[in-house]
């Protein structure tokens, strides 16, 4: 059965990095939110464009599901109702669903990693450390997997995700 592998956490504490190992360890279909919206802005930089990154998100990874093929969301999906689209579109695939959520439980650690960060998406922007602190994001407490890269590098991360999926199979 395929996979929605849909990642969760604040900018800089390794999501992308872990995703993309990942992806490349898998052959996983890899949506980087990051990139959809710096598009979309391209098209309307004026324009507030909400969720919709994350709808396109969804609707590409159910497409990729149907498909068989296990999708990789990487996103900061900082809500119930960001995580909620993507756990519909797993449903409407008929696709399981693995949450993980990253964190870095180290201060220092995060804001070196959010202060020293390079861009390298198009078009896109990086918060800077007072943006990250003040962003409005919900700890997914119920999500299937938590890694703290404080403490978790990331081959050890891509690991447990895969081990997770190996021994303990999800919806």
């Amino acid at each position: 059965m395929a996979t929605l592998i849909a990642f969760a956490g604040l900018p800089g504490t390794g999501k992308s990095t872990i995703a993309a190992a990942l992806s490349k360890r898998t052959g996983a279909v890899f949506l980087r939110i990051d990139e959809i919206e710096a598009s979309l802005r391209a098209h309307g930089p004026s324009r507030d464009i909400g969720p919709e990154g994350y709808h396109v998100a969804a609707a590409l990874a159910a497409s990729n599901l149907r498909l068989g093929h296990d999708v990789i969301t990487d996103c900061v999906n900082p809500w119930p109702l960001t995580r909620t689209i993507f756990a519909e579109a797993a449903e409407r695939a008929r696709a399981a669903m693995l949450g993980v959520e990253i964190l870095c439980s180290d201060s220092v650690e995060h804001r070196g990693r959010v202060e020293t960060r390079t861009l390298d998406i198009p078009g896109g922007s990086l918060p800077d450390w007072p943006a990250v602190e003040a962003r409005d994001y919900t700890p997914w407490h119920d999500a299937d997997l938590h890694i703290d890269t404080a403490t978790t590098p990331v081959a050890e991360a891509v690991s447990l995700i895969l081990r997770r999926l190996l021994y303990h199979p999800v919806r």
